[in-house]
């Protein structure tokens, strides 16, 4: 199994909150609560989030969160590239030895080619496929 950086997961839960409740502003306290972390975490993403573009944000007592653009044109890749890129690369130990000395070159190839992969699968899916599919399977877990 593919560890994911834990912002990916908060990122695309953050977008599917905004999708469930398109008429309000969903603020940071309240998407914090949901996905049961601090709001510093969830501020620190919703904060990549609008710098990049996929969502705006309001200040004030009835301000918060809205998506920007439609979740359909946000594909699982576009998040996995902002917060996850670089993370399957392995860490490598320094040593003197002549494999020590190359390995980490050799094995950035590979994990970037790999990358490169997830990234190409990810792209097949957009933030309103998660949606739908999230939606499907608790209308099935409540009938």
């Amino acid at each position: 199994m593919i560890m994911m950086n834990s912002d990916f997961a908060l990122a695309v839960h953050s977008l599917i909150l905004l999708i469930y409740s398109p008429e309000k502003m969903e603020t940071s306290k309240s998407m914090a609560e949901s996905m049961k972390v601090h709001p510093v975490r969830v501020r620190k993403i919703l904060s990549l989030l609008r710098k990049n573009g996929y969502i705006e944000s309001k200040e004030g007592a009835k301000g918060g969160f809205i998506l920007k653009l439609s979740a359909k044109q946000i594909s699982l890749n576009d998040i996995y590239r902002l917060t996850s890129k670089n993370t399957l690369k392995p860490k490598c130990h320094s040593c003197n030895c002549e494999i020590g000395a190359n390995i980490e070159d050799v094995l950035d190839v590979i994990f970037y080619q790999a990358e490169e992969k997830v990234g190409e699968f990810l792209e097949e899916y957009t933030i309103q496929d998660i949606f739908n599919i999230l939606k499907k399977r608790c209308e099935e877990n409540n009938s």
